[in-house]
């Protein structure tokens, strides 16, 4: 068994992933993306009845490339 340094929290167990690049994609189509990284999506911006496959992304937050655990929530604007 490895010793590592400082306290390791359950949350360090988790599973890092790469953010992907999902801003011009529609809603439908990175939510499917995210999902495939076990990461979901949130709506800052959500107005009414928006069309999920004909409403785009303008905005992610985190961006792409910044490792993030599993579940993590990518905060879009649309």
């Amino acid at each position: 068994m490895e010793l590592q340094k400082d306290n390791v929290s359950e949350e360090d167990v988790k599973k890092q992933v790469e953010v992907p690049e999902i801003e011009g994609m529609t809603i439908q189509e990175a939510t499917k993306v995210l999902k495939e990284y076990n990461l979901e999506l949130q709506i800052e911006n959500e107005i009414e009845n928006y069309d999920k496959k004909s409403t785009l992304v303008k905005e992610q937050l985190p961006k792409r490339g910044i490792s993030v655990y599993e579940g993590t929530k990518i905060i879009v604007t649309i």
